[in-house]
């Protein structure tokens, strides 16, 4: 049975919330702005009755985030919290590849699929010792390769393995950092959905392309979708102006020149139906993102700029009083939609048209069964995949 849990290890009985908080906000990891200190950062990591979801991967500051969510969570009651790990990258054994991080842990250079299932329990038996916790509610399978979106010993082996034995009572996986995988995530659907509880994308009102392309096809599989980078990279903080000045190693620096004067005007144009609801920037994208079946979490990044014009503190206060309803009518949400649409706008990550026949670690070609799955869900990868840009 999807979803089934065999033993009573886990206590919370909290799936993952409307509204959730990642262990990358703040600036400590995965450079988003100013670096909070400890004790402001600890304090806007922590759960309550308003945002009771807290997200954290074991690969952020190798382990180190792991013992910031243990602190955040320290002395909460376990079941008045949803924790959600994400396991993938080996930093045990492997080597960090410069930018790009490091390696899968399916990475044949470090084992093969026979000791696949011993990695991925022993990574989530590590995680959950740094962070103090017994068990997840949910475990993300992130930023897997080919082999981790296509494998059966990876999930049903490897993934099932830590359900069965009560190490999370949830499972999902986590594509990226980059934006694609498309055809990738829809596979895995298809092979592997009854294991599959929910997934993270990114998706917000400027970027709802290409990871719209997959609602279809989690809503039939009963996978609910966490929606990240729900702020467009402090975009709908609403305090990254043209102009702005990012830190040195700040993570965003790798978007597009001219990215935050065009996000502005974009910006300008759905303004007044945030006023029309008396919601603030942040809260229309996060109902915008709520009102596409099956979303049902988000997990912006809360950033401090380097001018500290808006503190952490005020956008966490911005999420955690979303009003309970959703006053986004339909016509409005298909009007933010067409005035935030990027479709064509980067080359995408995963299988790809534009692959030119190699596969590595984040891109490989479009393979036959690939390209069935694309014509089963009424994709075009030539002219929905592609970067139109170039």
């Amino acid at each position: 049975m999807r979803g089934a849990f065999t033993q009573a290890k886990v206590s919370a009985v909290i799936d993952p919330t409307r509204t959730a908080l990642g262990t990358w906000s703040g600036g400590r990891f995965m450079r988003f702005g100013a670096e909070l200190d400890h004790e402001r950062l600890l304090a806007l990591l922590r759960p309550d009755e308003n945002v009771q979801t807290l997200i954290t991967a074991d690969v952020y500051g190798m382990g180190a985030a792991d013992e910031l969510a243990g602190e955040a969570l320290a002395g909460l009651p376990r079941d008045s919290y949803c924790l959600v790990g994400a396991i993938g990258h080996d930093f045990y054994e492997g080597e960090r590849q410069g930018a790009k991080g490091f390696p899968r842990f399916t990475d044949p250079a470090l084992r093969g699929p026979a000791e696949y299932a011993s990695y991925l329990r022993m990574a989530t038996e590590r995680s959950l010792e740094r962070i103090g916790a017994d068990s997840f509610d949910l475990v993300l399978l992130h930023n897997p390769d080919r082999t981790g979106y296509s494998s059966p010993v990876v999930w049903e082996q490897g993934m099932a393995a830590l359900r069965d034995s009560g190490l999370t009572r949830l499972l999902g996986v986590a594509p990226g950092p980059a934006n694609g995988f498309t055809l990738d995530m829809l596979e895995c659907f298809e092979r592997f959905g009854e294991l599959i509880d929910w997934a993270m994308v990114i998706l917000n009102p400027f970027e709802p392309w290409p990871s719209e392309l997959v609602l279809p096809a989690a809503r039939q599989a009963g996978i609910d979708i966490i929606a990240r980078v729900a702020d467009f990279g402090g975009i709908f903080h609403d305090d990254v102006r043209p102009g702005h000045r990012f830190l040195e190693y700040d993570h965003r620096t790798f978007r597009p020149e001219g990215w935050v004067e065009q996000a502005n005007e974009l910006l300008e144009r759905v303004r007044p139906i945030a006023e029309r609801h008396g919601l603030t920037m942040l809260q229309l994208a996060a109902f915008w993102n709520l009102a596409q079946d099956p979303v049902k979490s988000i997990v912006p990044t809360l950033i401090e700029e380097a001018d500290s014009v808006k503190p952490a503190e005020a956008k966490r206060a911005e999420l955690a009083s979303l009003p309970n309803e959703n006053p986004l009518t339909d016509d409005e949400i298909a009007e933010i939609r067409a005035i935030g649409d990027n479709t064509g706008c980067m080359a995408l990550k995963g299988a790809s048209p534009e692959n030119d026949g190699q596969t590595v670690a984040d891109s490989w070609p479009v393979s036959e069964e690939l390209a069935e799955i694309a014509r089963r869900w009424r994709i075009e990868p030539d002219r929905q995949l592609v970067n139109l840009m170039s």
